[in-house]
């Protein structure tokens, strides 16, 4: 057997103890399922009964009725090569809108509770976000397909996930946008939850 150096062996524990400090949030969080349907749910759920996302989210639904899947995909390759370059007028014109103004406030008042917001169409494009988010459509994702595609009811509680650009553990709520008055699923919301905060 090789005999390791005193650097080799403290890399070693150091590498371990490494792997541990990441692992334990994930493995405390492995009942982050049960903790966001108890402590977050009835507020997500609020949100996406929201009188301005409804609002919102009919009123891009009549916009782009008329929209193919090329259409879709045009728009979504738009927004992939903005989120690289200075001009962004498909991306900045979501992000001014009233309900991407009305998500940031949300987002903020949640005191880093949320880590993202966003809320889609029945086609599953985005209609205001509180970040800009790394594509346009969401419709070939889960996110969109098990919440708006299964009902009124339904709730999507993603895994959890390290996000490096909060250098937080999280994990994505999703559930659909619902028209209170005609009982129609029109959209979906997403709440990235950072779960350190629901200890």
């Amino acid at each position: 057997m090789r005999k390791m150096t005193k650097f080799a062996v403290l890399s070693a524990v150091v590498a371990g103890a490494f792997a541990i400090a990441v692992q334990s949030p994930v493995l405390a969080a492995e009942d982050h399922v049960e903790l966001i349907r108890s402590k977050v749910l009835a507020q997500a759920q609020a949100l996406a009964s929201d009188p301005r996302v409804i609002a919102a989210v009919e009123s891009q639904n009549r916009k782009s009725a008329g929209l193919g899947q090329s259409d879709i995909d045009r728009l979504d390759k738009q927004w992939r090569s903005e989120t690289a370059a200075t001009s962004r007028p498909l991306i900045d014109g979501v992000l001014a809108n009233e309900l991407s103004q009305f998500l940031g406030k949300v987002k903020t008042d949640g005191r880093g509770l949320y880590t993202e917001i966003f809320v889609m169409d029945n086609k599953g494009l985005n209609v205001g976000q509180s970040d800009v988010t790394s594509d346009y459509w969401q419709g070939d994702e889960d996110k969109w397909q098990k919440t708006y595609g299964k009902g009124a009811n339904a709730v999507l509680i993603d895994d959890v996930e390290f996000d490096e650009s909060t250098q937080s553990f999280q994990s994505q709520l999703s559930l659909p946008v619902v028209d209170g008055g005609t009982g129609d699923v029109v959209g979906a919301i997403t709440i990235g939850i950072n779960v350190d905060l629901l200890q």
